[in-house]
């Protein structure tokens, strides 16, 4: 609009004097038309809102085009961009007011261009012109005012799903903890309180089955401290901290809960996340079975398959009817191992029958997506079978350890 009126302000001067060589009025038209060049440069200078500056600017210049109209009828048509002017500077009706004022002034000096020939479309094109111009800036109003609208709307639902985003954020955190907690310190203090039991009704007649038991809480209490250590730190579980991997956190386990452990299939690298994870999982399986499966023997089986890593815990205990709640479970080990699962994309089955003991089977693709979906009940389908996966172990024979 700014290149418009300066290319109808030049082309109306030279008009002018193609039209007027030289003429007493001429130096006047000259110096007005540079003065109103020069004062329509200023007005982005002083901004757009209706302000005491630009108001006083506005006058000047539609008083300066008026003049210039005045002395040479060709000037009219710089109304078309001072219409503009006036629709963005003023208030609704007083910017009407200002198109009708130059409007009549561009008629009129139609007009006096006519020679006295009348020609009706000198009183129909500028009051057209000027109702076009001003339909085509409303509408262009209504346009950002529904852009700002939409904008504003889009940033307030931004900063609404991110307070979303933090509080769940916030809730699984709150969740992962407690599955840590009653993963490793609960399980742990509960191991303790069972060995300190144990040598307390030993303490008289066996003083040195007395004092292993009291050793081997010592261990797991040092261990716990360790995990509460790591808890604040928020690292890796311990004895993936302490180096070997996953196979070896896993082995060490094993030899710690007096279960047999077994790698099937080429070991590939897993992800951290993933690791913590599956052993997470062994560790609360086999808190399981020491405190409620009353069983003989347990075996750890880690199975590389083509896309993804399973881990089985299988025990010959009491077993339990997986479509209810397993035997003394305090409503977290099963869900929060389940939930491990479902995080990286794999699941979590269970299969038992009260007397058979059980087996539970955790499958995690290498490359874990999230997933959002709600988790499958206890007796719902899993991954599909492997070798090395017994279904119903009564009396699992363990393994040879790696």
């Amino acid at each position: 609009m700014h290149a418009a009126f300066f290319l109808l302000l030049g082309a109306s001067l030279v008009r002018y004097l193609l039209r007027h060589p030289w003429e007493d009025r001429s130096p006047w038209v000259i110096g007005l038309s540079a003065a109103l060049a020069g004062l329509y440069v200023l007005g982005p200078v002083l901004g757009s809102r209706a302000t005491p500056r630009r108001l006083a600017w506005l006058g000047t210049v539609v008083a300066v085009w008026m003049v210039l109209v005045v002395l040479a009828p060709s000037f009219a048509w710089c109304a078309v961009p001072l219409f503009y002017t006036g629709l963005r500077t003023l208030p609704p009706r007083a910017a009407l007011v200002l198109v009708g004022l130059l409007t009549a002034f561009v008629v009129a000096a139609q007009l006096k261009l006519a020679h006295g020939g009348f020609d009706p479309n000198l009183l129909i094109a500028p009051p057209a012109v000027a109702a076009i111009a001003t339909a085509v800036y409303v509408h262009a109003e209504r346009l950002s005012a529904r852009q700002r609208a939409l904008i504003d709307d889009l940033l307030r639902t931004r900063r609404e799903l991110a307070a979303t985003e933090r509080r769940e954020g916030t809730l699984a955190e709150r969740q992962r903890l407690s599955m840590e907690i009653h993963d490793t310190l609960a399980q742990q203090l509960s191991s303790q309180q069972m060995l300190l039991q144990a040598a307390d009704r030993v303490w008289d007649g066996d003083p040195a089955a007395a004092r292993r038991h009291v050793r081997t809480a010592e261990s797991i209490a040092e261990r716990s401290l360790a995990e509460a250590r790591r808890f604040v730190h928020d690292l890796a579980p311990v004895d993936l901290a302490e180096g070997g991997g996953l196979e070896q956190a896993l082995r060490t386990l094993a030899e710690r809960e007096s279960a047999d452990f077994r790698v099937d299939g080429a070991a590939v690298p897993l992800p951290d996340r993933v690791q913590s994870a599956l052993l997470r999982i062994a560790q609360g399986a086999l808190a399981n079975v020491r405190e409620h499966a009353g069983a003989g023997s347990a075996a750890l089986t880690l199975t590389y398959l083509g896309d993804q890593v399973v881990l089985d815990v299988a025990d010959d205990g009491r077993g339990f009817e997986p479509t209810g709640a397993p035997p003394g479970d305090r409503g977290h080990g099963l869900p929060a191992m389940r939930a491990r699962a479902r995080q990286l994309g794999g699941t979590l089955t269970v299969e038992s029958a009260p007397g058979e003991g059980t087996v539970l089977s955790a499958a995690i693709p290498w490359e874990p997506r999230e997933n959002t979906r709600s988790p499958k009940k206890p007796g719902s389908t899993g991954p599909p079978k492997h070798q090395g996966t017994p279904k119903n172990p009564p009396n699992p024979k363990p393994p040879e350890s790696s």
